[in-house]
């Protein structure tokens, strides 16, 4: 494993694998680090290993992450799987952890493809066991091949919680109950980018036939659920909630919570990056050109921490991002790029026509935004409520920064990734302000919990 690189990739999902494929093309020296034992990121997970009595349940979407692994296996890119990034340098100086040593490498470029995080739904007994994310569920099946011992409840909006059904459906769990918060409401919304979406059909066809495989199972679907509880002493027992001022009580061993996912951007904050908010889904992304790249020098995003757009999308994007690294590089030329990207982009243009039906129908919901309950967890690192945070406000916490100074808010081990966007807004929701006016929880190094030992054997790169 050298220690200079031209191309340093922090993430092996679909975008990083697809930047390294292509920049090997290129000649370009690269180097993919990634927290994971093995390629594929989250959609991808555990693809190498996936057994083939669960090809009808994971879905052929999946299995087409196989060829992108095994053409990234044979490109020649080094790869540093296990690896947790502790800190980037702006002289792309990137600081990693692995095997219990902190270790460093030098990047002549750097590309971001760290994917996406679930948001986190903070309600009352979100922190009891047998809740969890949605996503996280279906990681578990998909890299240990376990399944949640019903009955489950899932609640929330998403595409993602409508798949996660399809698949306890597929193995036979018994599913009490699909509770979404989004409504008759959000399809009217939705309906003026329709004939964008219809430019992909099959993203449609698919979303129904999976409506309709729910449905044909027995599961009862709720919409336009509010005032979501979890009852439970020392565990999950039930989920509560009014559908039209109704009160229903679902019971369940196992709640699977979801109100979409998010750009992980600990890594653009870190360096410094302008990021713009997308109202939309209720998120930040980094601002990007055309090419992928940020405003700072050196480095560009691709893939779901750019912005939620899903796989294919994500690979797409991986080798539009490499072909223009190369030409930043001086390793082919300009006419060269624009002739390598044409067809890419015009299949980015297709897929992304699908995006504003599918945020417009799919929003995060106000409750999970902006919890009403006082006494509701926000930091779980901190154990700090929603009250604490509003109190932090009233005394003149008017950003995420005062209030973690005056909280400790984002100061636990997950360094604010888990309660940042929920500080934002409930400061915002105080303030009657929207976030991208509130601000965001500065990232310093380290990003992941490092010893003074590792730190004090690490060999320094020129």
């Amino acid at each position: 494993m050298k220690n200079h690189y031209d191309l340093v990739i922090i993430g092996a999902g679909p975008a990083g694998l697809a930047a390294a494929v292509t920049a090997r093309t290129f000649g370009l020296t690269t180097l993919v680090v990634d927290e994971q034992a093995e390629p594929g990121g989250q959609i991808y997970r555990a693809i190498e290993q996936a057994r083939d009595d669960n090809a009808p349940v994971l879905g052929k979407d999946y299995f087409q992450g196989l060829s992108l692994v095994q053409q990234f296996r044979q490109s020649g890119a080094d790869y540093r799987p296990e690896a947790t990034i502790w800190d980037i340098g702006r002289d792309l100086k990137v600081g990693y952890l692995a095997d219990g040593r902190a270790r460093q490498v030098r990047a002549r470029y750097l590309l971001i493809a760290a994917g996406a995080m679930e948001r986190p739904v903070p309600i009352p007994g979100w922190t009891l066991p047998g809740v969890m994310g949605a996503a996280a569920a279906d990681i578990l099946f998909k890299s240990c091949d376990m399944i949640p011992q019903g009955p489950v409840v899932l609640a929330g909006s998403g595409p993602l919680q409508l798949l996660v059904a399809c698949h306890l459906v597929d193995n036979g769990v018994d599913v009490a109950g699909m509770v979404e918060t989004n409504g008759f409401g959000s399809y009217l919304k939705a309906l003026p980018h329709l004939p964008g979406a219809l430019r992909v059909p099959h993203y449609l066809l698919k979303g129904l036939g999976m409506r309709r495989k729910v449905k044909r199972a027995g599961v009862p679907i709720y919409q336009r659920a509010a005032s979501l509880r979890v009852e439970g002493n020392t565990e999950a027992e039930a989920l509560t909630f009014e559908v039209g001022g109704k009160p229903q009580r679902l019971a369940a061993a196992v709640i699977l919570l979801h109100e979409g996912v998010v750009p992980n951007l600990q890594f653009t904050r870190l360096l410094g990056c302008r990021h713009i908010w997308y109202p939309r889904q209720r998120y930040w992304k980094p601002v990007l050109d055309e090419w992928g790249r940020t405003s700072v020098t050196g480095v560009s995003v691709a893939g779901d921490a750019a912005g939620i757009y899903g796989a294919k999308i994500a690979e797409t994007a991986g080798h539009i991002a490499a072909i223009d690294i190369s030409f930043s590089l001086q390793v082919i030329s300009e006419q060269e790029r624009s002739w390598a990207a044409a067809p890419l982009r015009r299949d980015l243009s297709r897929e992304m026509a699908f995006r504003p039906f599918l945020d417009t129908l799919f929003p995060p919901a106000g409750e999970a935004l902006v919890p009403p309950d006082e006494e509701t967890l926000v930091c779980r690192c901190e154990e700090l409520t929603v009250g604490q945070i509003r109190e932090a406000v009233s005394q003149g916490g008017l950003s995420p920064g005062m209030v973690k100074a005056y909280t400790r808010t984002g100061m636990g081990p997950c360094q604010g990734r888990m309660c940042g966007l929920t500080l934002a807004e409930i400061i915002g929701d105080c303030r009657q302000i929207e976030p991208d006016g509130v601000g965001h929880l500065h990232v310093r190094p380290p990003l992941k919990p490092i010893t003074l030992g590792q730190m004090a054997e690490l060999e320094l790169v020129e």
